[in-house]
């Protein structure tokens, strides 16, 4: 198995290593782990290390967080080596994350935790927040071996702190084995058949609270398993260094940068750091995430998973474009939150996703800033709003005199976009003046949950950074130049883009959706004609430009344009009710704008 996986090592395509999103026309959602695994075990037994063979693998990746072709080889290799299935060995960026995970599960079980570790105590493991903030309850033992592990009722999760991370030290009585790297992660490894109803559960944590193992790790990890060399330490403070003060330039925010694995990551960083913020400062009270009910499906799922395990946190729907307008929504729920005395957390996009709407935001600042009164006639407290500024990051919003200065308002970005133009999946996040208090708490849980940015993420970022505001410029000229033609050539399509009076403004995204027009006698037809016009055009562009036009999520890419629909890719966890069944196009500054004006015409010739 070794040496197969030696040769694997050495022939495995490019974007084993390099690729952060996948394609949608050949991934099968439900069967992402479990049929590259299938396949790969397929080969595997006939010693095919074959590059071609290998790069015909059905698609692992959702993002990195999920999983991707690595990580899916190192836990079917630790698998292999430890006579398990490879769904019962989890790899995490990650090394409280899985525990976490764990104790959530345990949390709606009613069920105990122990944690047991020889040696000295792990340091990534902050009890008094996990159980005060997290709602989680665990003991922690310390043992002199394995033998000294205690008998109990409930889970048992074993910690090793060793440098091979593939190596562990079975015992029947253990549940779950946690072996943890410094600087690589840690792998789970789930014992035992009662144990299997833990997977998808640990698995949906890791695609929603952080990210698998990164692919440049794994190949570590699996470099080290089969050459049996101890992986170096990698000094990124150089790097982390240039980062963030390439984000101090370019948001001009007055608060230092927290930067994470990914950006929902850095969400969960921020929702949790205001869940101890409010219940320090805000004792009893009920505390409320106003989230977009149409919004990205991590952010709308994260959401809700937070408030399922806290009885005090619950979600409110705010209605944001389309035919709601923002500012509207904003002052009806502070109102309603007022008369709670409720703790009002307010997440938003500008523009929003996927109609690429901007709201009138005078009017949305003053909204935010209008002092209320509770319903005992107290003043009532003050909202924090949360701005997903991925579409348009190089805005100024948090600056001495910006537009959101006056607000406590906190700003993070997906670093898959624009920030590393798709290179790795990091995120970040930074506060204004008012919220200087409340990022310290983030950047606390970002490192309660072991989910700050790698190495190899951090250098990634120090390069692509300095590059990001001309890359946007680019990326929106070549945009606007699309829409022109398209509204020329179809003018019945229905565009959602910003007006040339608000790119003026600063608001230059490089994403636009688009209705295209439908027929049909009864509203069903009408809809079903839509949808299958939005597969036809992806269809066209992803064959007649094969190699610049691809059927994925991702935005800011340094290359090439992608398409999507909502619906069916980002809007996954969204209530069907708010779904958006239309055309999601998403242009870079680097792209034949040509061909693809002419392969959009063909398309109308046919309609």
């Amino acid at each position: 198995m070794l040496n197969n996986l030696k040769q694997v090592l050495e022939n495995m395509p490019a974007d084993w290593l390099n690729l952060t999103t996948h394609r949608l026309d050949i991934y099968n959602e439900a069967l992402a782990k479990t049929e590259f695994v299938e396949a790969f075990e397929k080969l595997a037994s006939t010693s095919n290390s074959d590059m071609a063979a290998l790069a015909s693998l059905p698609t692992a990746y959702d993002y990195v967080r999920l999983g991707h072709p690595l990580s899916c080889v190192l836990e079917w290799a630790v698998a292999k080596k430890n006579k398990l299935k490879a769904t019962q060995v989890i790899s995490f960026s990650s090394k409280t994350t899985p525990l976490l995970a764990i104790l959530r599960k345990n949390l709606f079980l009613h069920k105990k935790t122990q944690i047991v570790f020889t040696g000295e105590p792990p340091h990534f493991i902050n009890e008094a927040l996990i159980k005060n903030i997290y709602g989680y309850d665990f003991e922690l033992h310390q043992v002199i071996s394995m033998d000294d592990i205690p008998s109990f009722e409930g889970s048992t999760v074993f910690i090793s702190q060793e440098d091979s991370l593939n190596h562990f030290k079975k015992e029947s009585s253990v549940d779950f084995f946690l072996n943890t790297h410094a600087q690589l992660g840690s792998i789970l490894l789930v014992n035992g058949s009662h144990n299997e109803k833990y997977i998808s559960e640990i698995q949906h944590v890791r695609r929603r609270e952080t990210i698998a193992m990164s692919p440049a790790n794994c190949l570590l990890a699996l470099q080290e398993m089969v050459n049996n060399k101890p992986v170096t330490h990698q000094d990124s403070s150089a790097n982390k260094k240039a980062v963030i003060e390439a984000i101090a330039k370019i948001t001009e925010a007055p608060t230092k940068a927290v930067v994470g694995s990914s950006g929902l990551s850095v969400q969960y960083a921020i929702m949790m750091g205001l869940i101890h913020d409010a219940q320090e400062n805000h004792k009893g009270k009920a505390i409320k995430f106003i989230v977009p009910p149409n919004c990205y499906g991590g952010t709308n799922d994260q959401a809700r998973r937070v408030a399922a395990c806290l009885d005090n946190v619950a979600v409110v729907d705010l209605p944001v474009d389309g035919k709601n307008d923002m500012v509207q929504s904003v002052t009806k729920v502070l109102k309603q939150m007022a008369d709670e005395d409720a703790v009002p957390y307010i997440i938003a996009e500008i523009p929003t996703n996927p109609r690429v709407e901007v709201p009138d935001m005078i009017a949305l600042e003053a909204a935010l800033s209008t002092q209320r009164k509770t319903s005992e006639g107290e003043i009532a407290i003050d909202p924090v709003f949360i701005l997903d500024q991925t579409f348009c990051p190089n805005l100024h919003f948090l600056g001495d005199g910006e537009i959101l200065s006056s607000v406590r308002t906190l700003s993070y970005a997906s670093g898959s976009k624009f920030p590393s133009g798709g290179k790795c999946t990091a995120g970040y996040v930074v506060g204004n003046k008012k919220t200087e208090r409340l990022m310290q708490k983030i950047e606390m849980h970002l490192e309660l949950c072991d989910n700050e940015a790698t190495s190899l993420q951090y250098e990634i970022l120090a390069k692509q950074l300095p590059s990001m505001l001309s890359r946007i410029k680019d990326a929106y000229q070549n945009t606007r130049e699309f829409v022109n033609h398209i509204q020329t050539s179809l003018p019945t399509a229905k565009i959602n883009f910003v007006s040339e009076e608000l790119a003026n403004q600063g608001f230059t995204p490089s994403v636009f959706s688009l209705d295209l027009p439908t027929k049909g006698n009864t509203a069903e037809e009408k809809e079903a004609y839509k949808r299958e016009l939005n597969h036809k055009l992806i269809s066209l562009m992803i064959t007649k430009i094969p190699k610049e036009s691809k059927y994925c999520v991702s935005y800011g890419q340094l290359k090439g344009c992608y398409w999507t629909i909502p619906a069916t890719s980002t809007q996954g966890t969204t209530k069907e009710g708010d779904k958006d069944y239309i055309a999601r196009v998403s242009v870079s500054p680097d792209l034949d704008l040509e061909l693809h004006k002419e392969v959009f015409s063909e398309f109308v010739a046919q309609l």
